[in-house]
């Protein structure tokens, strides 16, 4: 089963003198991990290293990236990564911050360092059951549309668009596993 986050969580570590601090939040698309990160560079300035990974679920499969910040390869994007992988979490980044604090820590050191980190942000993250969601497109008599309302309630799904015409015209978005049983129900124009 897949996971996300719905809010950010910070968690913070003293390790060897040096800080790090390990943030986890929801990411839509590429362009919210840019935009994450750059809050994180402007809310971190001084900081020494900013590691991250992140999972982002799009119509074309699982895509990831990871970037250990200056830090030797391998060391500190890749085992977030791993963590994330780990508990199968999807549409999140998770950064480890890190102000170098004087004292190295080596290869493994550093690699505990961020792993650990990224593994107490997300531990203390609520995670949540992700639910593939589907858009649908329908057209109703005004007789049906009371029945579909319900019908679409129970199935946990929400109108984004509705025109009154001669028919209803809508445009629903409910989990992906219920769309053949509302279409079923109700006559359908497309689903994407």
């Amino acid at each position: 089963m897949m996971l996300y986050v719905s809010q950010s969580h910070t968690v913070e570590e003293l390790i060897k003198k040096s800080r790090f601090i390990g943030v986890i939040t929801p990411c839509e698309n590429e362009q919210d991990v840019l935009r994450e990160l750059k809050t994180l560079q402007i809310a971190h300035p001084h900081a020494n290293h900013i590691a991250f990974a992140y999972r982002l679920k799009t119509p074309n499969g699982i895509i990831y990236r990871f970037y250990d910040a200056g830090e030797p390869t391998g060391t500190a994007g890749k085992p977030i990564l791993q963590h994330l992988e780990g508990k199968n979490i999807i549409n999140v980044l998770v950064a480890v911050v890190r102000y170098f604090g004087g004292v190295k820590l080596g290869a493994g050191g550093l690699t505990r360092a961020y792993g650990n980190t990224a593994k107490q942000v997300i531990d203390s993250a609520i995670l949540l059951p992700f639910i593939e969601m589907a858009t649908l497109k329908l057209t109703l008599d005004y007789e049906q549309f009371q029945p579909f309302e319900y019908a679409l309630k129970k199935a946990d799904g929400k109108i984004i668009e509705q025109d009154f015409a001669g028919q209803i015209a809508l445009t629903v978005k409910l989990p992906a596993e219920k769309v053949a049983e509302l279409s079923n129900q109700f006559s359908t124009t497309s689903t994407w």
